[in-house]
């Protein structure tokens, strides 16, 4: 596949994901954490605004197309 399909296809991920991503930990909060404290909204605000990081390492580790260590 060409490098610049590869990043392109990527890129058309990456920005569903967030959004997608975005949309989802959002409606879950609201749906789950209505009578929470301040204190929870935060931590989980916090969790779910880091746990986007893991899937998009690896469409952007698809993206640059790094031959796999077999080792």
């Amino acid at each position: 596949m060409p490098v610049r399909l590869r990043k392109f296809i990527g890129m058309v991920a990456l920005v569903a994901l967030v959004v997608i991503y975005a949309i989802l930990s959002t409606a879950i909060a609201v749906a789950q954490l209505a009578d929470a404290g301040p204190l929870m909204h935060l931590a989980y605000y916090f969790l779910t605004g880091l746990l986007w990081i893991i899937p998009a390492m690896f469409i952007i580790r698809w993206m640059i197309g790094r031959p796999q260590n077999d080792a």
